[in-house]
């Protein structure tokens, strides 16, 4: 296959962007303590540098797809990749926390004109098995990108402090929006959304009256809820006795992450095979087994349980992004940026609708919620997903 086939690089292409997207996004996280120190404030403050981007997506996501649906893909994808490099260079030299939250909150007002643009070109260029598997090659750029922006932000922070890692990060996205002007075709069958403000408010009521685009909406709530409330309080868990994991010990947990990114595409594969509703039944059974698995006084089978749980949630991310192109038919930027919100919606009330269960049930309280939640999220899949394969 040669590097001018216009299938690889438009898998290349979303690839980068969702790559491109999540090591901003995550940047942080593996240097809290570092920012927390240096700007002179307490740990659940700089806890927002986190919040900030992620409800700045929760707002701007479905303004972003009324957007793209009007003026097109790739151009919009670019030009927002090139421009979350000044927020992201204003974040290193930022010297006190209000500044590094403003900047922040627009890096996440950048984040959906790129994801939630990409989504909508898979949409547009792909149908049947292959938006299904182009769609999980984005999933997989995407898990890649958020073990990538810990990553490289926790090795440079160590040499050369945080601030050199937030540049080290605005380099990458330069290189990635390079990358990504080359790699990404433009779209072909992107079709405008006429009519101004009026025909974009049209586009949002059909959609919150498309029960299957709804309900698609709401596995991704599922999703990202599990997500988050799973790797927040299990780390309250696994610092307890009898594991009493250091913080080092902890970070290292998220090396799980990387089992999605290989996983996912042979899982929509397998979903191009066997069907998409077939395949996120098997994808939730994993998820509820690994989370189950959790149960363990054994640290080898809680992680091997994190591992199953993440597999299962990245699998149905996956299949839930294409299904967006099969249940809106027109204006599917609009339809991703309403899925985009309602995802961030479920991460944020993940990190806080637990600590009840937590409190008073402990790590077992919070398994049967995420269980239940899980359940909820297949019966909701399988009703929702019933298309050909």
């Amino acid at each position: 296959m040669s590097g001018s086939d216009p299938s690889l690089r438009r898998s290349l292409g979303v690839f980068t962007a969702g790559w491109a997207t999540f090591i901003n996004v995550y940047t942080p996280q593996a240097i809290l303590p570092s920012l927390a120190a240096d700007l002179g404030v307490t740990g659940a403050q700089i806890g927002l540098a986190i919040t900030a981007p992620l409800l700045a997506v929760a707002l701007i996501a479905p303004v972003a797809g009324g957007i793209s649906d009007r003026f097109g893909r790739k151009r919009l994808i670019m030009a927002a990749m090139l421009a979350l490099i000044v927020p992201t260079l204003l974040v290193a030299m930022s010297t006190d926390l209000p500044s590094l939250l403003a900047w922040r909150f627009v890096q996440g007002l950048l984040f959906p004109f790129i994801f939630t643009v990409t989504v909508a070109y898979i949409g547009d260029e792909c149908s049947g098995p292959d938006a299904i598997r182009t769609s999980g090659i984005y999933a997989s750029g995407s898990i890649c990108g958020g073990f990538t922006g810990r990553f490289v932000a926790g090795l440079v922070s160590d040499a050369f402090g945080w601030r050199a890692a937030f540049l080290a990060v605005a380099l990458l996205t330069a290189l990635a929006a390079a990358f990504l002007a080359w790699a990404l075709p433009m779209e072909r069958r992107f079709r405008p959304v006429l009519g101004g403000l009026a025909g974009t408010v049209l586009a949002y009521r059909g959609h919150l009256r498309n029960g299957r685009l709804l309900a698609t909406c709401c596995v991704g709530f599922g999703m990202l809820f599990c997500q988050v409330a799973a790797f927040t309080f299990v780390n309250l868990h696994l610092s307890a006795p009898p594991f009493s994991l250091s913080q080092t010990q902890l970070g290292s947990v998220f090396v799980v992450y990387l089992l999605g990114m290989v996983v996912t595409p042979v899982a929509t594969m397998l979903a191009v095979r066997i069907g998409r509703r077939p395949a996120a039944a098997v994808a939730m059974g994993c998820a509820i087994g690994g989370i189950a698995l959790t149960l363990s006084g054994q640290l080898a089978v809680v992680i091997a349980g994190l591992a199953f749980m993440c597999v299962g949630l990245f699998t149905i991310q996956a299949l839930a992004i294409g299904f967006i192109g099969v249940a809106a038919a027109r204006a599917r930027s609009s339809a991703v940026g309403v899925y985009v919100t309602l995802f961030y919606i479920g991460g944020a009330v993940g990190g806080v609708a637990p600590a009840g269960l937590w409190h008073r049930f402990g790590w077992p309280g919070v398994v049967w919620l995420l269980m239940a939640a899980m359940i909820a999220m297949a019966a909701t899949a399988l009703s929702a997903w019933r298309n050909p394969r």
